[in-house]
């Protein structure tokens, strides 16, 4: 193994990635991203960047053979994620901790990455009921990434540290970052900064990351899926891994502080046609009251599933029932008993 210095953080890199002289250098340089791979020298120590030998020829496949093994590759996902499940609960602890500490999740990332932080921060507030600050997507470049790539906004060190000044991250929150080859140096700064203001940190990557950046994180989370279909195309593979786990991350911690009821999401916010009627089917199901009953206390609960739960099952008003749900953390089960069982279609 060589020990050498990658944009600034020292790391262990395997021998196929040796020190390297510049013409003329009488000392060796440190590493850069584009370091990683001279194609006539060395393999790349990032998995996300070497060659598929099963899609060496996909440039000659038909259409059906090219979804057969696209298809094949991305079933091999899941698998992947399912051994990184020890690290991905540590960190759904983590999440649960800083949401009953009155702290934020917070992803950072560049790219897909970015993206699929962005995206699973936005899902959060209709899915539980939570306010939009309570989990943010960060991504390098700002808002005009989400739509189209930014140049050089993934190697913009200062930006990463600004982002983390600029949230006023401290002790109670926790900073995820996402980075598919795990070495991006607007993630590995923001992660630094964070752990100087106190947060909590973890880091999403599907490729070994540098052993330092892993030591420095409360949690590190590697899901190994492979090299790409098309070389470097870490959408593919690794962006499905990537949000299988936020989406395991997010869920896991919501269900823990009381989001959840059985796996009735019961602190929707109704905001369009689709969730007015669930939230009225929800309460129809677990309270026994018809559509226009389901209708009234919703109202009455002015459109808090949950609290409107409660005021139907124990009969009380609404401060009343919001009482409960403060002494009890929001858990329905506690004050309510268990749901009803699961029907079959």
């Amino acid at each position: 193994m060589s020990h050498v210095t990658l944009n600034g953080v020292k790391g262990t890199y395997p021998e196929a990635c040796p020190l390297r002289f510049a013409q003329g250098d009488k000392r060796p340089r440190s590493l850069s991203l584009a370091d990683h791979c001279v194609a006539d020298d060395y393999l790349d120590s990032r998995l996300t960047e070497r060659r598929n030998p099963r899609s060496s020829t996909i440039d000659t496949a038909s259409a059906l053979e090219i979804v057969d093994l696209i298809g094949a590759e991305d079933a091999t996902v899941p698998g992947a994620v399912g051994r990184a499940r020890e690290e991905i609960a540590r960190a759904v602890d983590l999440v649960e901790t800083s949401f009953r500490a009155g702290g934020r999740l917070l992803y950072v990332g560049a790219g897909t990455s970015g993206r699929l932080g962005v995206l699973d921060a936005a899902e959060c507030p209709p899915t539980f009921g939570t306010p939009p600050e309570m989990v943010v997507g960060i991504i390098a470049g700002g808002l005009p990434a989400l739509i189209r790539s930014i140049e050089g906004a993934e190697d913009d060190v200062n930006a990463g540290i600004g982002e983390m000044d600029a949230r006023r991250v401290g002790p109670n929150d926790v900073v995820i970052g996402i980075a598919a080859s795990g070495t991006t140096p607007f993630v590995r700064a923001a992660l630094g900064r964070a752990q100087a203001l106190g947060a909590r940190t973890a880091l999403v990557s599907c490729s070994q990351p540098p052993a330092l950046l892993c030591d420095t994180c409360d949690v590190c989370i590697t899901v190994l899926v492979g090299p790409e279909i098309v070389t470097g195309s870490t959408r593919m593979k690794a962006g499905t891994a990537t949000k299988l786990v936020l989406n395991t991350i997010t869920t896991g911690a919501m269900i823990r502080v009381g989001k959840i009821y059985g796996n009735l999401m019961v602190d929707l916010r109704a905001w369009n046609d689709k969730l007015v009627d669930r939230s009225q089917r929800i309460v129809m199901e677990t309270t026994g009251l018809d559509r226009e009953a389901a209708r009234g206390v919703i109202e009455a609960a002015e459109g808090r599933v949950k609290t409107a739960i409660v005021m139907a099952r124990r009969g009380v008003s609404k401060p009343e029932a919001e009482r409960l749900l403060d002494e009890h953390q929001g858990r329905l089960r506690a004050i309510v008993g268990d749901p009803p069982p699961v029907r079959s279609a």
